[in-house]
């Protein structure tokens, strides 16, 4: 119940938020989220004790290309922000060098967290800002969410090949087709109900691509957890760890919807 309870609450915000809200309050809300999973990376990536106004401000600063498409609404500012957030860290560095034991690696840590949490995470309102975006979302969070789950019962049932064994130990062959084909099942149950035009061949090639990209976000956010030492990202959402650990899929899989839709419209 622990679970159970929390994810139909934020599966049923999720659905409000993108299917009655409007594009302005979904993007106030992207951002705090935003917020949120750079301040949970910056607490895993970094061993160094940061004052509370540091954090802060690094937070900003890696989420300044989601600031960017949020006044936007178009993708035009995120290589200007990300190049800007990135001299800016920099020029931190330059300021308190030598009050890091590991300013290197530090340093890498963060630049990391601005392509994974500012680039990747700027995806979600752009998404939201296109044609049927906000249909679109949920059909991509069916997948990623479906698919994640049906991995997750396969691999407990028959799962016996280990998939990446030194990253995930848990995650199976098995379970990774299992899930597909339940992922697929979403996406066409999904769209059916919200977007019923939309040609099954492109849907089921849409949904294989953005679950294998699931797969690969949920493999990243491992390797951060296993080499920082953690067991979750944070403690924000009650029996589900922090907010990184349930949008880990979204931010491989959401820019790919983008440039699927964008690409090949």
């Amino acid at each position: 119940m622990n679970r159970i309870v929390p994810g139909i609450l934020l599966a049923i915000f999720w659905l409000l938020l993108l299917l009655k809200g409007s594009a302005l309050f979904f993007s106030v809300v992207a951002l705090g989220i935003a917020f949120i999973a750079a301040d949970e990376y910056l607490r895993m990536a970094t061993s160094e004790v940061l004052r509370t106004r540091e954090r802060i401000f690094l937070n900003i600063v890696t989420i300044l290309p989601v600031f960017s498409v949020t006044i936007t609404q178009g993708a035009d500012f995120v290589t200007p922000s990300l190049v800007t957030a990135f001299l800016v860290l920099t020029g931190y560095f330059f300021y308190r060098y030598a009050k890091f034991k590991e300013s290197y690696a530090f340093f890498s840590r963060l630049v990391f967290g601005l392509i994974y949490v500012g680039v990747l995470f700027s995806y979600i309102p752009l998404s939201r800002f296109l044609e049927n975006g906000a249909e679109w979302l949920v059909i991509a969070t069916a997948i990623t969410a479906v698919s994640d789950s049906g991995a997750y019962f396969v691999g407990c049932s028959i799962g016996k090949n280990k998939l990446c064994p030194r990253i995930s130990p848990k995650k199976t062959i098995e379970g990774a087709l299992g899930g597909l084909f339940f992922a697929i099942i979403a996406a066409f149950a999904s769209a059916y109900v919200l977007l019923p035009h939309i040609s099954p061949v492109k849907l089921g090639i849409g949904a294989v691509i953005l679950t294998i990209a699931g797969v690969a976000g949920d493999l990243t956010e491992s390797i951060i957890k296993r080499g920082t030492g953690v067991k979750d990202s944070g403690t924000w959402l009650r029996g589900h760890g922090g907010i990184l650990d349930r949008i880990d899929s979204m931010l491989f899989a959401i820019p790919l919807l983008y440039f699927m839709l964008t690409l090949c419209a």
